[in-house]
C-alpha cells in the first residue's frame, strides 16, 4: 500500500540517455526535457560549469581551462562522473515540479540502453542513475523502447522490424511475442556521419571545420538519395595550407557522396538481419514494412533508399527522435509491460 502511495505522488521518470541528446519525461506530463548530452567542466578544479544546450554552445570555443565534453560515446558511458552530474541535474530538475506533497521521494526510473552494450557497461548506467538520485534503475533495450513508443503491437505473434539511427548507434531489431527473436548493434551512426562530413573537407578542398559545423551541413544538406532539387549552403572553415579561414559553397550531392559509404554498411547490416529472419516472420515484415526512428531517419531519402535495396516497404515512425523516450514513458504506466520486457532493473 506504501510502495502504491508513493508511486501515485512520485515523478517517475523515463530517460532516453542518448550518445548526442537526452530525452527525459516524467509520468503524467510527458516529455520534459531535450538536452544535448554535453557537460563543460573546469579542467583543474572538476566543476560541472553547464549542462546541455549551454554546454554544448561552449563546444569549440573554451579556454584551456574549460572543456566541454560529451560523455557518452558510441551509445555507453566513456565518462562516468560526468555522466552521473548530468543524470542528477535532469533528475533535480523534474524534482523541482510544482508538487502537492512538501517532500517527493526519489522517482523510479526507465532507461533506454543500446542491445549491444555489456553487462559491465549496464552495471554503469544503473550506477550512474543510482548514485544521481534514483530510487530503482530499470533499463530497457532502445529497440524494445522505439517499438513501443512505436505503438507496435510487441506481444502479438507476429514480426515487427525496428531500425533506430541514433547519435552513437545504429539498433536494428526484429520483434515478436514481447521480445527480441534477432538484433544487431552497430556502433555506426550520427556522429560517424559527422566524421564523414570532416574527412571529406579535408580531402576534397583542404579546410578543417569542428564537429558542429559538420552537424549542421548533415541536417542542411544531407540525404542518402537524389533530391528533386538539391541544395547548397555556404561551409565556413580554416584552410590547412595557410592556416586562414575560408569559406566554400557546398551542394548535397556531395554531402550524399561523402555520407554513401556510413550509409551502404548500415544499409548492408539491414540485409544482414533480414537474411537471418525466420521466413513467417520476414512474411510479416513484408506486409508491415520496416519502421525507422532515431536522428538518421530524418536524413533525406534514406527511407526510400532502404526500401529500394531491401524491396521492403519503409516508415518513418512519427516524431523519430523520441519514440525512446515515449517507449521509456509507456512502461513507467505499464508496471506488468516493464516486468517482462526489462533487461534488468530494480537495483537499489
Amino acid at each position: 500500500m506504501f510502495g502504491r502511495f508513493w508511486q501515485l505522488i512520485s515523478h517517475d521518470i523515463g530517460i532516453d540517455l542518448g550518445t548526442v541528446n537526452t530525452l527525459v519525461a516524467v509520468r503524467g506530463k510527458g516529455i520534459i526535457i531535450r538536452e544535448p548530452s554535453v557537460v563543460a567542466i573546469h579542467r583543474k578544479t572538476k566543476q560541472v560549469l553547464a549542462i546541455g544546450s549551454e554546454a554544448k554552445r561552449m563546444i569549440g570555443r573554451t579556454p584551456q581551462v574549460i572543456e566541454a565534453v560529451r560523455p557518452l560515446r558510441d551509445g555507453v558511458i566513456s565518462d562516468f562522473d560526468t555522466t552521473e552530474a548530468m543524470l542528477r541535474h535532469f533528475i533535480q530538475k523534474v524534482h523541482k515540479l510544482p508538487s502537492r506533497f512538501p517532500k517527493i521521494p526519489r522517482p523510479r526510473v526507465v532507461i533506454g540502453i543500446p542491445s549491444g552494450v555489456t553487462e559491465v557497461e549496464r552495471r554503469a548506467v544503473q550506477d550512474a542513475a543510482i548514485s544521481a538520485g534514483a530510487r530503482e534503475a530499470y533499463l530497457i533495450e532502445e529497440p524494445m523502447a522505439d517499438a513501443i513508443g512505436a505503438n507496435l503491437k510487441i506481444e502479438e505473434p507476429e514480426g515487427s522490424m525496428v531500425v533506430d539511427i541514433g547519435g552513437g548507434t545504429t539498433e536494428i531489431a526484429v520483434i515478436s511475442l514481447g521480445g527480441m527473436v534477432l538484433n544487431r548493434s552497430l556502433r555506426v551512426a550520427g556522429d560517424e556521419l559527422d566524421e564523414d562530413i570532416i574527412s571529406y573537407m579535408r580531402m576534397r578542398y583542404g579546410v578543417l571545420i569542428g564537429e558542429r559545423t559538420a552537424e549542421d551541413v548533415k541536417i542542411e544538406l544531407g540525404s542518402a538519395a537524389p533530391l528533386s532539387k538539391e541544395r547548397e549552403a555556404v561551409v565556413r572553415g580554416r584552410e590547412l595550407a595557410s592556416g586562414l579561414p575560408k569559406s566554400l559553397r557546398i551542394t548535397s550531392i556531395e554531402i550524399r557522396e561523402a555520407l554513401s559509404e556510413t550509409i551502404s554498411q548500415i544499409i548492408n547490416a539491414i540485409h544482414e538481419v533480414l537474411e537471418e529472419t525466420p521466413p513467417e516472420l520476414l512474411s510479416d515484415i513484408l506486409e508491415r514494412g520496416i519502421i525507422i526512428t532515431g536522428g538518421g531517419a530524418l536524413t533525406r531519402g534514406l527511407d526510400r533508399r532502404i526500401s529500394e535495396e531491401t524491396k521492403i516497404p519503409v516508415w518513418v515512425a512519427d516524431d523519430p527522435l523520441t519514440t525512446v523516450v515515449r517507449g521509456c514513458y509507456r512502461l513507467l504506466e505499464d508496471l506488468d509491460l516493464l516486468a517482462k520486457v526489462r533487461v534488468s532493473g530494480g537495483l537499489k
